[in-house]
This record gives C-alpha cells, sequence and structure tokens, in this order.
C-alpha cells in the first residue's frame, strides 16, 4: 500500500512539475476552462485598445513574477513528495514555512500589481484584475492540493505496512 502512494505521489508531483515548468499553470487553466490564462483576463478585463496598451507592460511583469513564484510553489512541493516517507518535525516545519511564505509573497504580488494596475485603470479595474487573478489561482491551488495526500494520511499509510 505504502509503494503504491509513494508512486502515486511522485507521479502527480512529476506530472505537475512538468506542467508547471513546461506551460507554468497554462496546462490547468486549460484543463479547468477550455482557454489559456492571458485569453480569459482580456475576456474579463474587456478592456479598450488604450486601456491594453496601459496594461500590458504591467501584465507582462505581473506574470514574470508570479510563474517564478509558481516554480517556487512547485519546488516546494517536489520537497516534499521527496520526504514525506521520512516526514520529520523539522522537515515539516521548513516546508510549512516555505508554503507560508510562498503564499505570503503571492499576496505581496497582488497588492504590488493593484497599485500599478490603479495608476492607469483607476480602482475597479484592478480590483476587477486582482479578482479575476485571485479567482484562477485559487482554482489552480485546489487542482494541485487535491493531488497531494495529507501528511496524517500517509502516517496511517505507515502503520499499515
Amino acid at each position: 500500500m505504502k509503494r503504491i502512494l509513494i508512486t502515486l505521489v511522485l507521479a502527480v508531483s512529476a506530472n505537475l512539475c512538468a506542467q508547471s515548468s513546461a506551460k507554468d499553470d497554462v496546462a490547468i487553466i486549460q484543463s479547468l476552462y477550455g482557454k489559456e490564462k492571458t485569453e480569459l483576463v482580456n475576456i474579463f478585463m474587456d478592456l479598450s485598445g488604450d486601456e491594453k496598451t496601459a496594461f500590458q507592460p504591467i501584465y507582462d511583469g505581473y506574470e514574470e513574477e508570479r510563474k517564478a513564484l509558481g516554480r517556487e510553489k512547485m519546488r516546494i512541493i517536489d520537497q516534499y513528495a521527496a520526504s514525506y516517507d521520512n516526514m520529520t518535525d523539522e522537515k515539516a516545519d521548513a516546508l510549512a514555512k516555505a508554503t507560508l511564505k510562498n503564499n505570503m509573497d503571492f499576496e505581496k504580488l497582488y497588492s504590488k500589481t493593484y497599485n500599478k494596475t490603479k495608476k492607469v485603470l483607476g480602482a475597479t479595474k484592478a480590483a476587477k484584475f486582482i479578482q479575476v487573478e485571485i479567482y484562477l489561482q485559487t482554482a489552480i491551488r485546489l487542482e494541485i492540493q487535491d493531488a497531494i495526500p495529507f501528511i496524517d494520511n500517509l502516517e496511517d499509510m505507515r502503520m499499515d505496512d
């Protein structure tokens, strides 16, 4: 039973990392919504030509930072998958802290991007952008979390062996 779980976790982690590395979160978004992320954002934002021109550099900068944070998130998941079979308090603490920091870095990115967007599009459209981004990132996070077993479940499996 434990070997099946190990294989499953590593396969899911490798698949998620391959998606994240090769196409970032695009594969997850496409599987959920049938469209690319940029297309979804553009449809939702419904910006005029001038607004798109003003917003595009902000969005590009945001995406670059978001992708780096996504890669870090996948690195943390890889560490979890690699060490869950011999999880210690110290490793669990390090992984939890890394996850919390990554989540806080996403929140800081949202705040920074909101402020930049507000300057060129106004508060309503900036809030609209943050709203769609948080929605999409929450959907991605849910897909990833659904693929990762809880530590308690792993401990129960160890007792069965």
